[in-house]
């Protein structure tokens, strides 16, 4: 279960998203200083371990003085949430994404959600749920929005096809994240936990038996040097969606 859904009042999160995150308040505090402390230790223990008492800890200051700014912990994961993407597009990356092609400007968010997924892998536990469209949210899909624009689609296949762009980022971008952690875990990387069990996948798969499945999955496997591997399925997907839009496109303009 996203770690958002507990105990979330989406009215708080947005009165917080949309209000001054920088004044202080008696003791020196501002909602930002709350936020980027949390970010630092879901950044260092992962979402799982991130707690107001910790958060405090970090600052130095009793955890009763944190909800005086934030109302709790699921309020806190929408801040974060919303905070990692307030840099994403500075005025630079705004006008390549006007200047280029419709297809280069996709790429381009693409991979900069990859990017940005690979900085705070935190992000991939805190998205798919309903969003709280905070500022620079908000500012992320506008911006995004901006690649689509003009080029013959409607309002609502604009909207569909940046989500099936970014979705299919946020699935590549996980199975990178999970991998990396298995092989944390088991301390053998994709290549050597598959050459370690060869022996008994070859004495147990018969070939007769699954002829397509035992061709196509060793040479998949020798060409990633293991099950999977993310950054070709990133491409190879990413891709094949370009095409989707570019024929909807012209689909469009024939009518």
């Amino acid at each position: 279960m996203s770690q958002k859904k507990a105990g979330r009042d989406p009215a708080r999160s947005l009165n917080l998203l949309w209000g001054s995150q920088t004044v202080p308040g008696r003791s020196g505090l501002t909602v930002k200083k709350i936020v980027a402390t949390g970010m630092e230790i879901a950044g260092a223990e992962g979402i799982e371990e991130l707690s107001m008492r910790k958060v405090a800890d970090r600052i130095g200051v009793g955890t009763m003085s944190l909800y005086t700014y934030v109302p709790g912990k699921a309020e806190l994961l929408d801040l974060m949430l919303d905070a990692a993407y307030e840099d994403l597009y500075d005025a630079a990356a705004i006008s390549s994404i006007l200047n280029n092609n419709w297809r280069q400007a996709l790429h381009f968010i693409a991979k900069t959600n990859w990017d940005l997924f690979r900085k705070h892998p935190w992000i991939l536990d805190l998205t798919g749920g309903r969003p709280v469209l905070g500022p620079h949210t908000t500012m992320k899909y506008d911006t995004e929005l901006r690649a689509l624009e003009g080029i013959g689609l409607t309002d609502i296949d604009m909207d569909a096809s940046l989500c099936l762009v970014l979705m299919h980022v946020e699935s590549c971008a996980r199975l990178a994240v999970n991998i990396k952690d298995t092989q944390q875990k088991t301390g053998m990387d994709e290549n050597e936990w598959w050459l370690s069990h060869a022996p008994t996948l070859q004495r147990l798969i018969d070939p007769a038996r699954f002829p397509v499945a035992s061709r196509v999955g060793e040479a998949a496997g020798q060409a990633h040097l293991g099950a999977q591997n993310p950054d070709y399925a990133y491409m190879f997907g990413l891709e094949r969606i370009m095409d989707g839009i570019g024929m909807l496109i012209e689909a469009g303009k024939a009518k």
